[in-house]
C-alpha cells in the first residue's frame, strides 16, 4: 500500500495574513486550513484554533503584530481535529461552538483525532503539544451575537454541509463572512462527514447574507463579491456533481469501487487541479455512496476504517469491517 496521498505532502506553505476590513483578518496558507481574526474595541475573537498549540502560536504571533488586545473568544467552525486541537494556545479564551458540534465531539472526537493525525501528518506539526480533545466552554443553538464593544459579531450554525454542526462568523456591518469549511476556494472540499443533500441550500443561505468579502476554510481570502460568488458556486458544483455520480451508481447497483472510479474519471478534468483532490476523493466518494443509500448520519471514521477504505479504493481489495457496517 502506498499510503494516503497526504502522507507525502511535506512542503511548507506560505502564510498570508490579510486585512479584509478594519480589524478583520484572514490567516490563509495556500490550501491548508485557515483561521480568521476579529479585533473589537477591547478584545479579539479567532475563528478556528488550528491543529496544534504550536501551529496556533503562529496565528497569535500575527495577531500580536497588529494589536495587543487580549484574545478572549475562540469560535470552532466545526469539530474536526485539524480545526480545534490548537485551542490551548489561546490561554484564558472562551471556546464557543454550536450545540451540534459539541455533540459530535462527544460522539466521535477521539476517533476523528486519531484518524486525522494519521492521514495528514504535516498538518499536525508539534502534535506532542496537544493535551487532548478541545471542549467548548459555551455552546449555542442556531445563532448567537457577541458585541466586541461597538462591533457586532454574529455566530451562526448555518446548516448541515461539511458537517452537521457547521458554524460561520458574520460581520454584518462590514459584510465580511468567515465561512469555515462550508465554502472552499481552489481547494477540494472534504466531504467525509458531509450532508450532500443539504449542502447547496446551506450555501444559498450564506449567499443570501450578502457577503462582499469571505475567508473560506481553505484557499485565499476573497476580496470582492464576484470572487465570493465564484467560491460559493464552485463548492455547490463540486458537491452536486459528486452526489449525482454516487446516486446514479447506487441506482444501478454499482460497487463503491465502481462509483469511485466513475467519480475520478468525471471529476478529475474539472477539479483535479484543486489542492488535496487525490487525498479527499476516497473519503468523499465513500460518504456520498453512503448518503445515496439513505445513510443520513455519517459513519465514524477511525484509523482502521481509513486504511481499509483507502486500500480498497486504490488497490481494488475487498473492504472488511467498513463494508460490514452497512
Amino acid at each position: 500500500m502506498s499510503g494516503f496521498a497526504s502522507t507525502t505532502d511535506l512542503a511548507e506553505k506560505v502564510i498570508s495574513f490579510e486585512e479584509l476590513g478594519p480589524g478583520l483578518y484572514g490567516y490563509t496558507a495556500e490550501g491548508d486550513p485557515n483561521s480568521a481574526v476579529v479585533i473589537g474595541d477591547d478584545s479579539v475573537l479567532v475563528l478556528d484554533a488550528q491543529a496544534t498549540p504550536q501551529m496556533a502560536r503562529d496565528v497569535i504571533s500575527r495577531i500580536r503584530k497588529v494589536t495587543d488586545k487580549p484574545i478572549r473568544h475562540v469560535v470552532l467552525s466545526h469539530y474536526h481535529a485539524v480545526r480545534v486541537l490548537g485551542a490551548t494556545a489561546y490561554e484564558g479564551a472562551e471556546i464557543i461552538a454550536s450545540d451540534v458540534t459539541r455533540g459530535m465531539i462527544v460522539e466521535r472526537g477521539q476517533q476523528d483525532m486519531d484518524s486525522e493525525i494519521g492521514r495528514f501528518p504535516r498538518l499536525f506539526r508539534g502534535k506532542e503539544s496537544i493535551p487532548g480533545l478541545t471542549w467548548p466552554h459555551l455552546t449555542f443553538h442556531k445563532r448567537m451575537t457577541l458585541w466586541l464593544g461597538r462591533r457586532e459579531v454574529q455566530i451562526l450554525h448555518i446548516g448541515r454541509s461539511h458537517t452537521a454542526g457547521d458554524t460561520v462568523v458574520w460581520l454584518p456591518q462590514d459584510k465580511v463572512l468567515f465561512a469555515g469549511d462550508t465554502v472552499e476556494f481552489g481547494a477540494t472540499p472534504y466531504c467525509g462527514d458531509a450532508h450532500f443533500a443539504d449542502w447547496p441550500a446551506t450555501l444559498e443561505a450564506i449567499r443570501a447574507l450578502g457577503p462582499e468579502k469571505l475567508v473560506p476554510g481553505r484557499g485565499r481570502s476573497l476580496v470582492n463579491r464576484a470572487e465570493v460568488d465564484g467560491a460559493i458556486q464552485g463548492t455547490i458544483d463540486f458537491t452536486t456533481d459528486l452526489f449525482a455520480i454516487a446516486r446514479a451508481g447506487v441506482a444501478r447497483g454499482a460497487s463503491l469501487k465502481e462509483v469511485y472510479d466513475a467519480a475520478m474519471a468525471a471529476m478529475r478534468p474539472k477539479y483535479g487541479h484543486w489542492v488535496i483532490f487525490e487525498h479527499c476523493m476516497p473519503f468523499n466518494v465513500s460518504r456520498a455512496y453512503d448518503e445515496a443509500q439513505g445513510i443520513d448520519t455519517p459513519r465514524i471514521w477511525t484509523a482502521a476504517r481509513d486504511v481499509e477504505m483507502w486500500h480498497a479504493l486504490e488497490h481494488g481489495t475487498a473492504m472488511k469491517s467498513a463494508e460490514l457496517e452497512r
